[in-house]
């Protein structure tokens, strides 16, 4: 399994795509990373394209929160059902599934839709913490997901088992100060 994150432009996606079509990896993590939480860019615009084109065809998962995802399909996502709808038209680029991260869309939940390529979505839910140590949390999820289904998890195991490991480094570190401002996953 492999997870991809954050790729500035189009030759690295390019050349990124070309490598994976080349080997035989089984599980493929795309984590389309845009943006950075003070809300800096870190794709640069153009490359979104090569992103859906390059990647997502490869992906067996994508791992887009609610602002990659607008930006994804160039449109506002402010409900659940649109997040829902989301995850369908996101798994029509290419990839096998799609869930997307829905910690941005409410003050009291972080819920995640997860959808399958030609199976019902679902709904992975979870209050929110109270934590200022979020730095990292999409990056953990990805990471996680890879991780167990590079240990043999079928698809949604590897999602639902990534968010409970998620939520509880968010749990274990929720009362931790290290500098100012988010503080990173624990």
């Amino acid at each position: 399994a492999i997870k991809i994150g954050m790729l500035f432009n189009i030759p690295i996606i390019k050349k990124v795509a070309k490598i994976l079509r080349e080997k035989e990896i089984s599980s493929i993590v795309v984590d389309p990373v845009m943006f950075a939480k003070s809300g800096d860019r870190l794709l640069k615009k153009e490359a979104v394209q090569a992103i859906k084109e390059d990647l997502f065809p490869l992906a067996t998962i994508i791992t887009p929160n609610l602002l990659e995802a607008e930006a994804l399909l160039g449109r506002s996502i402010q409900s659940l059902e649109a997040m829902q709808q989301a995850a369908v038209d996101l798994c029509s680029l290419g990839p096998k599934a799609a869930v997307v991260k829905g910690g941005g869309l409410t003050d009291s939940n972080s819920d995640d839709c997860l959808m399958v390529r030609g199976a019902r979505f679902q709904w992975l839910k979870q209050d929110r913490l109270d934590t200022q140590n979020t730095h990292g949390t999409g990056c953990t999820f990805s990471s996680a997901i890879a991780a167990f289904l590079a240990r043999s998890y079928n698809l949604e195991d590897a999602v639902k088992e990534a968010k409970i490991y998620l939520t509880q480094a968010l749990k274990a570190g929720a009362d931790k100060n290290l500098g100012h401002g988010k503080g990173p996953v624990m």
